[in-house]
């Protein structure tokens, strides 16, 4: 076992030298919560850096997801994709909402628009699909769908930090997108979230409901929770943002230097992004396993990657829909999922983070090129 174990990822810091007069700051205001300063100033350098126009911060990516299914008033069911970490259709569940899987497109790993239109019943009010490792969904063919038959579109957009499609963020498109800020985000603050909506009565509808529901001092104008992100978080965020562009640039030399490193070993498949995909962030390095062709499953590949210190994560493993909570679904039947089956069998993501060292990733591809 090799003791110089790399992580899946691993957070950016910035100087705690610079962190501290933040610190100091919040000390002095005793300001620690409820709209501060940088609360205030996070959400409104976010919208500008992020080309949306608004932003409402949560004490993370769950709690945003929670609250806008609250917002929208979703009810009945909702369309979404088993290819996806756990919190997207917990967050169904919490609402008590009945998830409708639907499978994923073979290329690009997200919910298959073409395949929408048969899972949807009289009690279908909206779709939630996931822009999978920050590639977006095909966008234009969902709202076409949903415009169709009347749904509403929430997108969990946690791995999409800062992507653009088509000259425009890819937050822009569906009724709400929802962000994390998880410590394992391109963008983090600490644990951390966001929802973006596009005018300013959702946006304040948003922001009572993870208040309490307060609108005023006496009134409560809906059953809100408490998910407010707290002023550390905001002003660690502010930080991050200022050295963001840097590291993507860092994420996106390492991705190359795998692309290049990985582009001739057979039985290897590596990312698409979806065509008209800009400012892709890097968040993740997934390869595919064809065992056939490689020699190896992808299991047998991470364990001897795990017995040489190298910790890849198998995103997305296994399918929500296999977890015994969701699997009595009729739409977790495994004929309904036959593609997010395969991919969930062959995938796994590389070490990727902006510290990551040229000799330690040509390290993982030698060990991907003698396994």
């Amino acid at each position: 076992m090799n003791n110089n174990k790399i992580l899946v990822t691993q957070p950016v810091m910035p100087s705690l030298h610079e962190f501290i007069p933040y610190l100091e700051k919040i000390w002095e205001s005793k300001w620690l919560t409820n709209n501060g300063q940088f609360h205030q100033q996070l959400e409104s350098e976010l919208a500008d850096y992020l080309g949306v126009k608004y932003v409402s911060l949560f004490a993370n990516g769950t709690l945003a997801l929670l609250t806008a299914l609250q917002t929208l008033k979703i009810s009945g069911e909702v369309i979404t994709t088993p290819y996806s970490f756990v919190a997207t259709t917990n967050a169904l569940w919490w609402n008590n909402l009945k998830p409708v899987f639907v499978d994923i497109d073979p290329d690009y790993h997200n919910l298959d628009p073409e395949k929408i239109a048969a899972a949807i019943t009289p009690n279908t009010t909206a779709i939630m699909p996931v822009h999978v490792y920050g590639n977006p969904a095909n966008v234009e063919r969902i709202q076409e769908i949903a415009d169709i038959y009347g749904l509403k579109v929430i997108y969990d957009a946690a791995h999409a930090f800062g992507v653009n499609y088509k000259g425009t963020s890819v937050l822009n498109y569906g009724d709400l997108s929802i962000l994390s800020f998880h410590a394992t985000k391109v963008f983090n603050t600490f644990e951390g979230g966001a929802i973006i909506s596009h005018d300013e009565k959702t946006k304040k509808r948003i922001d009572y409901l993870k208040n309490f529901g307060f609108a005023d001092e006496v009134t409560v104008t809906a059953p809100g929770i408490n998910s407010k992100m707290n002023e550390v978080q905001a002003a660690f965020g502010l930080l991050q943002l200022k050295g963001l562009n840097t590291n993507i640039e860092k994420r996106k030399a390492i991705a190359e230097q795998y692309n290049e490193g990985l582009k001739g070993i057979k039985g290897i498949k590596l990312f698409n992004e979806f065509p008209g995909t800009k400012d892709y962030n890097y968040a993740y390095y997934p390869i595919f396993i064809d065992e056939r062709e490689y020699g190896k499953s992808r299991d047998e590949l991470y364990f001897h990657l795990k017995e040489n210190g190298i910790f890849g994560r198998r995103y997305f493993y296994p399918l929500i829909s296999n977890f015994p909570i969701y699997k009595g679904l009729e739409s977790s039947n495994i004929g309904n999922l036959e593609i997010a089956n395969i991919t969930a069998k062959k995938v796994i993501c590389l070490p990727i983070y902006p510290d990551l060292a040229s000799f330690e990733i040509d390290r993982i591809i030698k060990l991907l090129e003698t396994q």
